[in-house]
C-alpha cells in the first residue's frame, strides 16, 4: 500500500507528533512524507519526500500570529501551482495532520484524504469553547485543509473518534525531576519582550526556548536559547512548571510529565482559544497576555499552582489500526 502522509509545518506541534506516527505508519506500507510551510523549528529523523511553499502562518512578537506578514508570505499562486502538480493518483491512502496542500488536491481531485490531526478534534460539538467566537477563525479551521474523515486528539477523549494525545516516547522515557526552573515556549513574543517580563519575577529562573534568536544567553534571571527538541524536552522533565502557548502539543506534554502548567493563548488564532477553553475546564490557569495587569495571576501560579491529572496512555498504534480498518487494509 502506498501511502502520503502531509504534515503541517507550521510550528512544532505536528512535526513532534509525526515523529511517533511515522514509523508506525512506515511497519504498514510504502510511505511518502510531505511537510508544507514556513514556521517549523525540527529536524526530523526520517526522510521528507515533498517540502512545500503551502498556505501557513507567520507568528509575531507581541503575543499573536502575525495577520499582515502571513498574508505577504502566502504566495497564493505558488500554493494553487502546488495543489496541481502533487501527483496524487499515486497513493492508495492519503493521510493528513492538518496540511493543505494535499487536502486541498484530494479535494480537487475527489480522491479520500483521512484527517488525523488536532484540528479535527477541536471543533467537535462536544469540545469546550471559548466564550467569543472567532467566526472567521472557525471558518478557517473548517476549510483550511478539507478531509473527508477525521480522527481527532484532544486534551480528553470527547467522543469515539477523539483520543488523548500522541505523547511521544522521547517524553515518555524521561526521567522527571524537578530542579526548580520554570520551561518557557512563547514563540508569539520576542525575546526583548520576554526579559522584560519575566525578569520582574525576580526569585524565578526562567528558561526560555526562543524562535527569535540563534544564540544562547543570558539576562538576570531569565535564560534565552533557540528551540532545540532535545534540550527543551530536558528542561521541561527538569522543570518546576512549564510556561506555554496555547498550542497542543507542549501544554500535552507538560500534563504528562505532572508539571504545573499556565497557558497564554495566541491572538488571532482561533485554535489556540479553543486550546485554551479545554484546558481552563481542566483546571489550568489560563491568562490573555503578559502584560502587567497578569502578573498578580502569574504569581499565585508561581506560589501556588499544582499540576492537572491526566491518563494519556501509549494508544497511537491502536488509532492507526483503526483507521486502516475503515479507510485502508489490513496489515
Amino acid at each position: 500500500m502506498k501511502i502520503l502522509y502531509a504534515i503541517q509545518g507550521t510550528g512544532n506541534g505536528h512535526l513532534s507528533r509525526s515523529m511517533d506516527i511515522v514509523p508506525l505508519l512506515k511497519k504498514m506500507g510504502d510511505v511518502d512524507v510531505l511537510v508544507s510551510g514556513t514556521q517549523g523549528d525540527l529536524n526530523l529523523p526520517f526522510a521528507i519526500k515533498y517540502k512545500l511553499h503551502g498556505f501557513g502562518f507567520v507568528f509575531g512578537k507581541a503575543g499573536g500570529v502575525d495577520l499582515w506578514k502571513s498574508f505577504l508570505r502566502s504566495r497564493l499562486r505558488k500554493f494553487i501551482k502546488e495543489i496541481n502538480t502533487l501527483p496524487i493518483d499515486k497513493y492508495d491512502l492519503v493521510i493528513n495532520d492538518f496540511e493543505p496542500v494535499s487536502a486541498w488536491a484530494c479535494y480537487i481531485n475527489n480522491k479520500p484524504c483521512i484527517g488525523l490531526s488536532h484540528q479535527a478534534a477541536v471543533l467537535h460539538e462536544n469540545a469546550p469553547k471559548p466564550e467569543d467566537t472567532d467566526m472567521i477563525g472557525r471558518l478557517i479551521l473548517k476549510n483550511y485543509a478539507p478531509v473527508t474523515a477525521q480522527y481527532g486528539f484532544h486534551f480528553k477523549a470527547f467522543d469515539k473518534n477523539i483520543f488523548t494525545p500522541v505523547i511521544r516516547q522521547q517524553v515518555r522515557e524521561q526521567e522527571i525531576t524537578n530542579k526548580g526552573h520554570y520551561t518557557v515556549y512563547l514563540p508569539a513574543y520576542d525575546d526583548k519582550r520576554l526579559i522584560k517580563r519575566l525578569s520582574e519575577f525576580k526569585d524565578v529562573e526562567w528558561d526560555v526556548f526562543s524562535k527569535h534568536n540563534k544564540k544562547v544567553f543570558k539576562h538576570k534571571n531569565v535564560s534565552i536559547q533557540p528551540i532545540d527538541n532535545k534540550a527543551f524536552i530536558k528542561s521541561m522533565a527538569q522543570s518546576a512548571g512549564v510556561l506555554s502557548g496555547g498550542g497542543f502539543e507542549t501544554p500535552a506534554e507538560a500534563l504528562f510529565m505532572k508539571k504545573k502548567l499556565l497557558v497564554i493563548p495566541m491572538k488571532n488564532q482561533y485554535e489556540q482559544q479553543l486550546n485554551a477553553a479545554a484546558l481552563k475546564a481542566m483546571g489550568v490557569p489560563v491568562i490573555k497576555s503578559l502584560k502587567p495587569k497578569h502578573d498578580e495571576k502569574i504569581q499565585d501560579w508561581l506560589n501556588n499552582g499544582q499540576p492537572v491529572k491526566v491518563n494519556y496512555p501509549d494508544n497511537t498504534q491502536q488509532v492507526l489500526d483503526l483507521l486502516f480498518r475503515e479507510f485502508g487494509e489490513t496489515v
